[in-house]
């Protein structure tokens, strides 16, 4: 039952594991965008030469047609690689489906000389699971159906020793496929959990396990400059009179106090808000896709009222408060530091005014 489980780990996961694979599998969809992209503009310039080989040797025009085909679906989904998502699951399917054009082309290759041994489409069995990363159950499937189809293809249009020598050859090369793929995913996701890992540690504030600056700067940056983003709001948070609290009860305490707000807005933003620590006792929350105002005073309101209950001091009777100023992003800042500057002015206007511990950035 052990060896059943380890098998299926790596059939299924890579050799890492559910949650370890489900945490980089977007790094691997965009990996393998990445690459088929630039394998589909080889595949049009080759398959572009090949077509036009056929037309000036006739030595090529018995493969013409499929020539062309090729040619013309590999410009087709180049196009598509420039529109869609790097990690969508549409984008992977248009992966999977040309692999699959790219079998098809070996059988049609094979079919029109039936009297030689199978040679493109055994190509392609051993070569394209290198360059397929994911779980290796689904090219696994793929191989197993594109070869049997070819078996069974191949067995009415071979003669019986040529056909023979095709069925050992692919099914030979098909176990040898889906070995090379299972091996070359392992490595590969291996490779993106440490760099994940590593990232983490890099991006990652050791007092609050929260977002440090640079990560902070980095994805919110790379927020403001997609073209299909145009909503957000920037919340800047400190602790109010944070040096008496340090003052008073010793700078462990006052570690204590910033973890424990870290903690706090860990446990409420848990979607797809940025949520880090800029530096001291001053905290940054990025809200996407919203830009509405009442959305802004709700949540400022919920951090100050949990704020003030999360986090415990010495003296049970003392509690902090924290003040918060906002910026709301409409599409217009494409800089980190611009709107930054903005939640700065109303966290300072904020903090000038005890009676009102939230403020919203209003341009002049």
């Amino acid at each position: 039952m052990k060896g059943l489980k380890i098998i299926c780990d790596y059939f299924l996961y890579c050799g890492i594991g559910k949650d370890e694979y489900n945490a980089v599998r977007k790094d691997a969809y965009v990996s393998n965008f990445i690459l088929w992209r630039t394998l589909h503009v080889l595949m049009v310039v080759a398959f572009g030469f090949l077509f036009v080989s056929s037309l000036l040797n006739d030595l090529f025009k018995i493969n013409r047609a499929f020539y062309l085909f090729a040619f013309v679906y590999s410009a087709i989904a180049l196009c598509f690689f420039f529109i869609l998502k790097k990690d969508s699951l549409i984008s992977q399917f248009l992966i999977y489906l040309s692999i699959t054009v790219l079998f098809l082309f070996g059988c049609f290759i094979t079919q029109n000389k039936p009297e030689m041994p199978a040679a493109t489409f055994i190509v392609f069995v051993l070569i394209t699971p290198m360059f397929m990363l994911g779980k290796p159950i689904f090219m696994t499937l793929e191989l197993c159906c594109v070869s049997t189809l070819f078996i069974i293809w191949m067995h009415m249009v071979k003669p019986y020793n040529i056909w023979l020598t095709d069925f050992v050859n692919v099914v030979i090369y098909t176990i040898v496929g889906i070995v090379l793929n299972v091996i070359a995913n392992s490595i590969r996701i291996k490779e993106f959990v440490l760099t994940r890992e590593i990232n983490i540690q890099k991006d990652t504030d050791e007092l609050t396990g929260l977002r440090n600056k640079g990560s902070l700067t980095r994805e919110i940056n790379e927020f403001l400059v997609d073209v299909l983003s145009e909503k957000g709001i920037m919340f800047m948070l400190d602790i109010d009179r944070f040096k008496s609290i340090n003052d008073t009860y010793g700078h462990d305490v006052g570690d204590r106090v910033i973890s424990q707000l870290g903690c706090y807005l860990a446990k409420v933003f848990v979607n797809n808000e940025i949520v880090g620590r800029f530096g001291g006792d001053e905290f940054i929350v990025f809200i996407k896709d919203t830009d509405s105002l009442d959305a802004a005073r709700n949540i400022a309101t919920e951090i100050i009222n949990g704020a003030t209950d999360a986090v415990l001091l010495p003296d049970s009777k003392e509690k902090i408060s924290v003040s918060i100023g906002a910026a709301i992003y409409r599409g217009q800042e494409k800089n980190y530091s611009e709107i930054f500057k903005k939640a700065d002015i109303a966290l300072y206007k904020s903090k000038a005014n005890p009676e009102n511990r939230f403020y919203i950035y209003e341009e002049n």
